[in-house]
């Protein structure tokens, strides 16, 4: 065993001092990286994951339950703040059900399973009812704890109490909350709807008016009042005002970016909307028949009265005439003579009549004006322009103002109100100063030329590593063959075959098969010697 071992110790002594020295160091490189490598493996598969076992508990809690898991022998650690504690991964499922059941985590506050553990008859009213708002306090706060982006709330109730005796102020409850949001959360509309109506449905007689909720910034989640689903506040109508503008600019800029390419036209666009919602309720009445402005006869009654004579011994009532000077409705009046006639007609006519309850939706468009920067084909000269184009633009902006601005705030413009509200400019863009969305991007020549010189370095480097590869190892091949050259040695073993050595291997063959034989030859050599 000895000698194998000195014969490996010295093969490998021959072996590395056969080797160059940038040999060695490739060598001496490869093994430190293989144990590096192996080190690190070793370590980060054999090391215990550690992962929260409970966050955000109290400092007091968080001691009974370090103390009962230090009882039942469970490594652990306190995270960094005292509120968390950590526990091996994989053990984290059994020690949650584990602790359960042993009662942990208690946060000390007061649940509605609070009446069920400490029924009695021994609680007075005050009591009950203190007990009573904690309870519906954690309660509403584990509600609240359970929306995304809400880490836990504090909820604080005032409940008047009921008197016996009738009082005209209203009984009515309060709610302050103070949530611990996620940083950067931001509540919808909708979500802030859904908060309000979860808490005012659980206290009895809440308002959403009488509940207050800010989050730890001191930041205030006001609900928006009934009816401004419109977006009335300042905020919604820039943003309102910024979309209309920037679809219509869109628009413009594809259409005529078509027509004479993308870089070679820049489209502003400003907008007056109106806001305002209207509602309004409508009765119109209107006649049947709108030429002779007449309606539908639903009844007629018509009475005639004459008479022709003399001696006639009165006449039409006095006071039919609009005058009132006796002289009667119709027909004449000559003292005892005279004609009389009466003619009355009345005629029940039924009209149209309209009821219309209107809401009017806001975002009207009040005034639209657009800009537009054109480029002529060829940059500095003016006359590349095509003939006609600039009247083709302005007859497209025209169409589009018109279908889009409203006709009941801005009536029916004219052409030449039309094309004060637009401006179209042709000149060379010396700049370039394009909006964003609008510029092509384009790699610089230089960029390629630099890639293609790291390229052409890279593949070098590669070249000369291989080259460099295969030398040295024709290197390590030739020195082992000089090796295998030098340790080459004859064998002693070997030698001519001669008569006297087959003679010699004859005799001891016979020495060794038949000695008596030999003896007597050896007895006949010596006596003839």
């Amino acid at each position: 065993m000895n000698e194998r071992l000195a014969k490996i110790r010295d093969d490998v002594k021959t072996f590395w001092s056969s080797r160059s020295k940038k040999q060695k160091i490739t060598y001496g490189a490869s093994l430190l990286a293989v144990l590096l490598i192996a080190g690190t493996l070793t370590y980060f598969l054999s090391r215990t994951e550690y992962v929260p076992l409970y966050s955000d508990v109290s400092t007091a809690e968080l001691s009974r339950v370090k103390e009962q898991l230090d009882t039942l022998g469970v490594p652990n650690q306190i995270a960094s703040g005292g509120n968390s504690i950590l526990v091996p991964k994989e053990r984290v499922d059994e020690l949650i059900v584990t602790l359960a059941g042993e009662g942990f985590p208690n946060t000390g506050k007061i649940d509605y399973s609070f009446f069920s553990d400490n029924a009695g008859f021994g609680m007075t009213d005050n009591e009950f009812n203190v007990i009573k708002v904690a309870a519906m306090q954690t309660e509403i706060a584990n509600l609240l704890k359970s929306v995304e982006g809400v880490k836990d709330a504090n909820v604080h109730l005032t409940l008047p109490t009921e008197n016996v005796f009738l009082r005209d102020d209203d009984y009515r409850a309060t709610a302050a909350i103070i949530l611990n949001t996620n940083p950067g959360h931001q509540f919808t509309e909708t979500q802030l709807t859904a908060l309000y109506n979860l808490v005012s449905k659980s206290v009895p007689n809440l308002a959403v008016e009488d509940i207050e909720i800010q989050n730890q910034y001191f930041e205030y989640f006001d609900l928006q009042p009934r009816g401004n689903e419109y977006g009335t506040s300042i905020a919604d109508q820039m943003m309102i005002k910024k979309t209309i503008e920037r679809d219509i600019q869109r628009q413009v800029q594809m259409m005529l970016g078509t027509m004479m390419g993308r870089d070679k036209v820049v489209v502003s666009v400003t907008t007056d909307i109106d806001f305002k919602l209207e509602n309004r309720e409508e009765s119109l009445v209107s006649p049947v028949d709108e030429e002779s402005m007449e309606g539908i006869a639903l009844s007629v009654q018509r009475i005639t009265e004459s008479f022709s004579g003399n001696g006639v011994d009165g006449g039409p009532p006095m006071g039919d005439d609009p005058t009132d000077n006796g002289t009667g409705n119709i027909g004449e009046w000559t003292g005892t003579n005279g004609d009389y006639e009466r003619l009355e007609e009345t005629i029940n006519n039924e009209v149209n009549r309209v009821r219309k309850e209107i809401v009017e939706s806001p975002y009207k468009v009040r005034d639209i004006g657009i800009q537009v920067m054109i480029e002529p084909p060829v940059a500095d000269d003016l006359t590349s322009m095509p003939a006609g184009l600039q009247a083709d633009v302005e007859d497209i902006l025209t169409t589009i103002i018109r279908t889009s601005i409203d006709k009941e705030a801005a009536g029916d413009l004219t052409e030449n109100e039309l094309g004060e509200r637009i401006v179209v400019s042709v000149q060379p863009f010396s700049g370039k100063d394009l909006d964003s969305t609008l510029i092509t991007t384009k790699i610089p020549l230089w960029v390629y030329i630099i890639g293609g010189v790291l390229l052409l370095i890279i593949i070098v480097l590669v070249v000369l590593f291989i080259r460099k590869r295969r030398k040295e190892q024709a290197e390590v091949e030739e020195i082992i063959e000089e090796q295998n050259e030098m340790l080459e040695v004859d064998d002693i073993n070997e030698e001519q075959e001669t008569e006297g050595t087959i003679r010699r291997k004859q005799l001891e063959k016979m020495a060794k098969e038949r000695p008596e034989e030999f003896a007597k030859l050896l007895r006949s050599w010596i006596a003839e010697d």
